[in-house]
């Protein structure tokens, strides 16, 4: 039995320490690195770009990365989000959810 009660008083205690320290974090100001404002403004450039680069964007699996990668090789570069749409795999959808992350 005391055993138990000092684990519900130590358990009372954690809780009330986790709770306190986020009250803290969320008064905290944040800041954001110049880096990582320019990395979410800038877009990147769908021809020059990587599998694994394409990969990261939302959307774009490894499949698709590569379809892209072998459509850029065998007809040159893409230059607009229709043109996008002749990669086997993505669609005027698709194509729209992607924009916002690429430039060509």
């Amino acid at each position: 039995m005391k055993h138990i009660l000092i684990a519900a008083v130590f358990a009372s205690l954690t809780a009330g320490i986790n709770l306190s320290l986020a009250q803290e974090l969320a008064k905290a100001p944040v800041t954001v690195s110049a880096d990582a404002k320019t990395a979410v403004k800038s877009k990147l450039n769908i021809n020059k770009a990587s599998v694994e680069q394409l990969v990261a964007i939302p959307g774009i699996g490894e499949k698709k990365a590569q379809a892209i990668k072998d459509y850029i090789a065998a007809n040159g570069p893409i230059k607009d989000q229709q043109q996008l749409t002749e990669v086997k795999g993505i669609g005027d959808k698709l194509a729209a959810k992607v924009a916002e992350h690429i430039s060509f």
